[in-house]
């Protein structure tokens, strides 16, 4: 069981340091127009946060002190949906750009206490 821990642990805070990195490519991508690349970009960005919301609730169940605010996280998606909806591709990029790129930058590597 420890070595699964281990095994989500580093892809966890592997993921986490690349969200920021990604928000950015997303945002730059809906202000130069390129909808079509920052759509499938927003879609790899919605499956792996989803996976990073479920390995943490398995890293807490595990014992490992995960915290992130998964109610921010949704209201992420709820935003991003609605600007979506509303063809308001400057929002959303400034949403990726100044809000989910600041909160998983913000957000802090875990660690296993042994």
């Amino acid at each position: 069981m420890e070595r699964e821990i281990l095994e989500v642990l580093e892809s966890y805070n592997e993921y986490l340091g690349k969200i920021p990195f990604g928000s950015e490519y997303i945002a730059n991508n809906l202000r130069e127009d390129n909808i079509a690349e920052a759509l499938q970009a927003i879609s790899n960005f919605s499956e792996g946060v989803i996976w990073i919301t479920e390995a943490n609730k398995l890293l807490n169940a595990g014992g490992v002190n995960a915290e992130m605010d998964i109610d921010k996280i949704k209201e992420f998606f709820i935003e991003i949906n609605e600007g979506l909806e509303n063809k308001d591709y400057l929002l959303v990029a400034d949403l990726f750009e100044y809000e989910i790129a600041t909160f998983f930058s913000e957000s802090k590597q875990v660690t296993l206490n042994i």
